[in-house]
C-alpha cells in the first residue's frame, strides 16, 4: 500500500502538535484555519485514524499522533537539509545522521568514527539517541532513526543485523580487592563477594542470564542497579564488584578500578547495526555507516 502525503501536510501536522493551537499553527504557516484543517484531514484520511484530539481550548496528539511526530519530524529536517545541501558537491555537502546507540557504545566508540568522519564532511550534523537496548530496536523500527547500534537479540522480523564487534562481559573491581591480583578468574571465584549487577529487564542482564544457565551459574547479586554507570560507582566506593560489557568500563589508567577476564564459560555481546529490512539511507548515512564498519567490523 502506498500512502501519498504533501510536505505541507507533514508540517500543518507538526506545527499543531508543537503549537498546540490550530490558530498558531496557521499564522506560523502563513494559511487560513480552514486551510490548515483540510491539510490536518487529508493527512489523517491518508492514515487512516485521527492524529490530533480537538476541545474548546486545547489541540494535543492522540496516541497514534505522538507515535508519528519523532518520525515526521525526521522526514522533514531529512527534507530541508537535502535543499540546503543540493547545491554543494564532493565533501562541503550538508546533511544530517540520526543513530539510535547504546550509551556504552556511543560514550566509547562512536565519538573517535565521527571525529574521523567530520574531517571529511565537516557540514554533516549528528543527532543521537543513547538509548537502552529495547528502546534503540523501538526508535529503529518506528523509523525514529535511520539505523541503530545495538545487541544481536532481536527477533524482530522488519529488522535486520549486521554483526560490528564482540564485546566480552568482565570483572569491575577495585586495585585492592582481592581478585585484582589474578590475571583473570572464574565465575564460582565471584560468589564471596557482594555483586552487584543491572535490572533484569536490561538486556545486557537478560543475555548474561541466559548465557550462565547453559552452564547451570546462577549470579547470586547483593546490589542491583538500573545503569552500568551507577554499578561503576558503587565498585569504586567499595561496596562490592561489579560483571558488565568491556566497553562499559573505564580504561586500563584509571586510579581506583581493574578489570579481568571471565573464563569458564567466556561471554559476550555481540554489538551490531540495526536496520529496517528495505529500508534506505539518506546518503550522509550512507557514507557514515560505511566508515562506521570499516572501523568497528575491523576490531
Amino acid at each position: 500500500m502506498s500512502i501519498n502525503c504533501e510536505i505541507l501536510d507533514l508540517r500543518a501536522f507538526l506545527s499543531v502538535v508543537e503549537l498546540e493551537s490550530f490558530h498558531r499553527a496557521a499564522d506560523a504557516l502563513h494559511l487560513s484555519q480552514p486551510a490548515l484543517s483540510r491539510r490536518i484531514q487529508k493527512l489523517e484520511q491518508v492514515i487512516g485514524a485521527p492524529l490530533l484530539e480537538r476541545t474548546t481550548r486545547h489541540v494535543s496528539a492522540t496516541a497514534l499522533g505522538t507515535e508519528l511526530v519523532p518520525l515526521v519530524r525526521r522526514m522533514l529536517e531529512e527534507f530541508d537539509g537535502s535543499l540546503f545541501a543540493v547545491r554543494d558537491v564532493g565533501p562541503n555537502r550538508g546533511g544530517l545522521v540520526t543513530i539510535a546507540c547504546l550509551p556504552t557504545a556511543a560514550f566509547y566508540f562512536l565519538p573517535t568514527v565521527i571525529r574521523q568522519f567530520n574531517e571529511e564532511y565537516p557540514n554533516i550534523r549528528f543527532r543521537i539517541l543513547d538509548l537502552p537496548a529495547t528502546d534503540g530496536l523501538q526508535a529503529v523500527a518506528r523509523g525514529e532513526v535511520e539505523f541503530g547500534i545495538n545487541i544481536m537479540g532481536t527477533s524482530d522480523p522488519d529488522l535486520t543485523f549486521e554483526r560490528l564487534v564482540e564485546d566480552p562481559f568482565v570483572l569491575a573491581a577495585r586495585k585492592d580487592h582481592p581478585l585484582a591480583a589474578k590475571s583473570s578468574v572464574g565465575w564460582a571465584e565471584l560468589e564471596p563477594y557482594p555483586l552487584i549487577t543491572v535490572h533484569r529487564s536490561s538486556g545486557n542482564r537478560t543475555l548474561l542470564d541466559a548465557a550462565l544457565a547453559k552452564s547451570n551459574i546462577k549470579l547470586r547479586w547483593f546490589y542491583e542497579v538500573t545503569h552500568l554507570s551507577t554499578s561503576l560507582g558503587l565498585v569504586e566506593a567499595g561496596l562490592g564488584i561489579s560483571v558488565l560489557p568491556r566497553m562499559a568500563t573505564p580504561r586500563e589508567d584509571h586510579p581506583f578500578l581493574i578489570t579481568r577476564p571471565i573464563r569458564n564459560p567466556e561471554i559476550s555481546r555481540t554489538i551490531g547495526v540495526v536496520r529496517r529490512r528495505g529500508g534506505t539511507l539518506s546518503p550522509a548515512a550512507e557514507r557514515f555507516l560505511t566508515m562506521l564498519i570499516g572501523v568497528w567490523g575491523s576490531d
